[in-house]
């Protein structure tokens, strides 16, 4: 199927978001694409016919590439237009450093490693996150709606680390924030 949305370019700096649009859009040109970045290639699989059924399911075995129908061929390739469509957003020093990866899912995976870290990496972050909702305060001469941008981008890091807060509790933080008068 063909896409006409305009993919996602990386950065860095908006890995998260970046994050979030690619996984939508990877997941819109197949229902099948997110398992390929999830679970790695597809395989082919048929009912072997030579061995007998365990427990009332037959026993399944890889199909042989001449045996493959139009359907098994593009499901088959999925990991290469996932492979086609992540190359294509990435810059030449991310390329660089991604492309000896085999798979779609290596290809995530790693960067994922070189973004989000490793878990003391992801802990780092997650403290300094708690820190910055925690000491948040409007900046002299900052108006509401720029401190309601600064402190939802607070939020938003929290939970793409992992931290939920309530409603109430953001509420709270909020009201707190702001300056008495």
């Amino acid at each position: 199927m063909a896409s006409f949305t305009k993919i996602p370019m990386f950065s860095k700096e908006d890995y998260y978001d970046w994050k979030i649009h690619m996984q939508a859009h990877l997941a819109a040109q197949d229902d099948d694409m997110w398992y390929i970045i999830t679970d790695g290639p597809m395989k082919i699989m048929k009912v072997n016919t030579a061995a007998a059924t365990i427990e009332g399911s037959p026993q399944m075995i890889e199909k042989h590439r001449s045996e493959w129908t139009a359907e098994d061929k593009k499901k088959a390739n999925l990991d290469n237009v996932a492979k086609d469509i992540l190359y294509k957003n990435l810059d030449k020093n991310m390329f660089a450093k991604i492309k000896t990866c085999t798979t779609a899912k290596e290809i995530w995976e790693k960067l994922t490693q070189l973004c989000e870290g490793n878990d003391q990496t992801k802990e780092n972050k997650l403290m300094v996150a708690i820190q910055n909702f925690d000491n948040a305060k409007i900046k002299p001469g900052e108006t509401l709606a720029e401190f309601d941008e600064r402190f939802i981008g607070i939020i938003i890091e929290l939970i793409s680390l992992g931290k939920d807060y309530s409603n109430r509790e953001i509420a709270l933080k909020f009201m707190r924030a702001l300056p008495r008068e």
